[in-house]
């Protein structure tokens, strides 16, 4: 069977050679999902930090790293997420969607359609979760 029928490249190499996979020690936030549908379960941490940007102080993810348990596309689509938010404010992490990582994974099958959503919504909880922690 020729994977590239069913995969694009990016997930190929993604899912072989996971970036940002792990756990960060004293994480600012950490989020759990999971997929009744197939088992699939991914841990997000992030780490937070400060930065100026003119005259106002942004908050920006200076770390993110994955723990993810399940196929070629949950692999890939936390990595990818990881990648693609790492060094962004928490604005511009808040505003990356489902349809972005769908775009930058390329083809994957339909049957594998839950998992870049589970990225997506393991990186929104972290956020969220950071954000309540400093009200």
């Amino acid at each position: 069977m020729n994977l590239e029928n069913l995969y694009s490249k990016t997930v190929i190499e993604l899912s072989k050679h996971p970036k940002n996979q792990g756990e960060i020690k004293n994480a600012d936030a950490i989020a759990d999902v999971g997929s009744p549908i197939c088992g699939d379960t991914m841990t997000a941490f992030i780490k937070v930090d400060k930065r100026k940007l003119g005259d106002k102080e942004i908050e920006y993810i200076k770390d993110i790293k994955f723990q993810t348990m399940g196929c070629a596309v949950a692999l890939a689509s936390s990595s990818l997420t990881s990648e693609l938010v790492k060094g962004k404010s928490l604005e511009e992490a808040k505003n990356f969607s489902e349809s972005d990582l769908f775009k930058a994974l390329g083809k994957i099958p339909p049957q594998k359609h839950h998992c870049p959503p589970m990225a997506i919504e393991a990186l929104h909880k972290a956020i969220g979760e950071y954000k309540s922690k400093k009200k």
